[in-house]
């Protein structure tokens, strides 16, 4: 029988909707705290409205037009990518959309803004905005949610084109921040509405090539990670529980090969199983309660497609040939 301790249940579902809070709670304290402050433009659904926040000067807020924008893209994406990523992602729009609208709210939170991000500049608060908004991001999509914006639109193309979504939510971000440049920016200054010259505008043009390309990178980064497979090899006499365990509780395939210990020259039969990196741990714990005395190795793969990891697409095969 299995160990109850092993069982995957409420906290499961609580670690993956958990991950999927924080990361949209980074993402709209990156915007709140560092870009907004210093009247940054960053790409997608995001930085739509924060040009449509600045040209009206603040009368229309971020968090509403983030909010009817995103609606019109999930209708999108819960036909093409399915229910479980439309469940998440409604949570983190509605999470994102309360967030970018209360956060600016909160005690104390201008004084946050004036020591972290105007006290530092606007290049600082590029690279600031830019790690936490692509942390943000990626611990969504790692999760099977998203942050909503351009990176639903990057999911519905890389499920059928094998290309980062980093590169494809650069690529739609780069002709967003360029098209700020022509919208009119107004900023407070002394309880006055004054309209951005266009050389300052120019300015957080580049400001916002920089954000998005940080930003891309660091959710590539954390995606890769959170995607790397690891193979591992068991030896146990109680092979049969480990494999039972395995396949029932992870839902993972485990393959049983035929072995020789040379050394003690009896037959043995060794599990071949692989799962991602972030399930190692939870593997780890199966065998370890089922047979404290297994053997182990761990190695790390790349590559690996079919049921439960990367799907192959269309370029894929191209890719590897050369």
């Amino acid at each position: 029988m299995i160990p109850s301790i092993l069982k995957k249940n409420f906290w499961t579902h609580f670690k993956e909707w958990g991950l999927v809070t924080l990361g949209v709670v980074i993402y709209v304290s990156g915007w709140v705290i560092f870009l907004t402050p210093n009247n940054l433009v960053g790409g997608g659904v995001t930085g739509i409205s924060s040009i449509i926040q600045y040209a009206t000067g603040g009368a229309i807020q971020m968090g509403y037009t983030y909010f009817v924008l995103n609606v019109i893209l999930l209708v999108i994406a819960f036909f093409i990518l399915g229910k479980g990523f439309g469940a998440k992602t409604i949570y983190a729009i509605i999470l994102g959309s309360i967030g970018l609208r209360l956060m600016p709210l909160i005690p104390g939170i201008e004084v946050i803004r004036d020591q972290l991000a105007l006290a530092n500049g606007k290049l600082m608060s590029t690279i600031m905005g830019g790690i936490m908004a692509g942390t943000g991001i990626g611990m969504s999509i790692s999760q099977g949610g998203s942050t909503g914006g351009t990176d639903i639109i990057a999911l519905i193309y890389t499920k059928f084109r094998n290309v980062s979504p980093g590169k494809v939510i650069l690529f739609i971000d780069v002709l967003i921040i360029g098209s700020s440049f022509f919208v009119p920016s107004y900023v407070t200054v002394d309880g006055v509405d004054t309209l951005l010259p266009w050389q300052e505008k120019a300015v957080t043009v580049v400001y916002g090539l920089i954000l998005v390309a940080i930003c891309s990178s660091v959710m590539d980064m954390y995606l890769n990670g959170s995607r790397q497979s690891v193979q591992v090899f068991i030896l146990s006499r109680r092979y049969v529980e480990i494999a039972e365990a395995i396949t029932r509780e992870m839902h993972r395939g485990v393959t049983v090969l035929d072995g020789r210990g040379w050394y003690t020259h009896s037959s043995s039969e060794i599990l071949m199983v692989i799962t991602r990196k972030t399930d190692l741990s939870l593997l780890l714990r199966y065998v370890k309660t089922i047979d404290p005395d297994a053997f182990l190795s761990v190695s790390s793969v790349t590559g690996v497609y079919g049921k439960g990891f990367d799907t192959i697409k269309g370029d894929t095969l191209h890719k590897e040939e050369k």
